[in-house]
């Protein structure tokens, strides 16, 4: 594979986004986290990309029936991953937003050479509301994931329950995300903050 940067299908709307793009999907409706979802997932597999969905309050069954319904087939060797988020945020059973940063370009590197066009994740991020360790630092590491850069293609979208999180959770969660999900389009996000400047107001907040 070669480094020349693209643009890439989130599978729901019909522009192209950079293929570095953090995306926040807020939902209030399940039948309409399923329709994005599940759009985003098989367009990430239709282009090649090596898939992931971390999953916290959806079974694995239900995920792989959405990407059926989607014509997707999911035959062995299909390069999709489910994993439990709180296995995959926080493997030591403590949040630790440094650590997972410090593995992404290495992970990043093992992708590319295993040929795959880039890396698609997305999160159920209602683990964070179950009280484990480090995991107030949420906010800082979504901030953070602005900053990870390199030649690797990477695409994250972040699903957060406005029935779960309070509003000024959800308004923070649209500081840290340069793309939201609107009536299912991805719009550029008036509200986004850089990453210095989020984390020097975090930080100001805590002190």
């Amino acid at each position: 594979m070669n480094d020349q940067r693209r643009e890439v299908d989130m599978g729901f709307t019909g522009e192209l986004f950079p293929d570095c793009s953090h995306v926040c999907l807020i939902y209030d409706s399940e039948k309409q986290r399923r329709e994005i979802v599940s759009q985003f997932l098989a367009a990430g597999l239709k282009q090649g990309e090596l898939v992931r969905y971390i999953t916290d309050v959806t079974t694995p069954e239900q995920v792989r029936s959405w990407l059926s319904d989607s014509g997707v087939d999911l035959r062995e060797g299909t390069p999709f991953g489910i994993f439990e988020a709180k296995s995959f945020y926080c493997p030591s059973g403590r949040f630790e937003p440094q650590d997972l940063l410090d593995a992404m370009s290495s992970r990043y590197d093992e992708v590319k050479k295993a040929g795959y066009t880039g890396v698609r994740s997305c999160g159920e991020m209602t683990w964070a509301l179950r009280g484990i360790p480090g995991s107030e630092d949420l906010l800082k590491y979504e901030a953070l994931l602005g900053t990870v850069t390199g030649t690797f293609p990477h695409i994250g979208m972040c699903q957060y329950d406005a029935r779960l999180f309070d509003g000024a959770t959800l308004f923070k969660v649209l500081q840290v995300h340069p793309y939201m999900v609107a009536h299912g389009s991805v719009v550029r996000n008036p509200f986004y903050m850089r990453p210095t400047e989020f984390l020097e107001e975090l930080a100001s907040r805590s002190s």
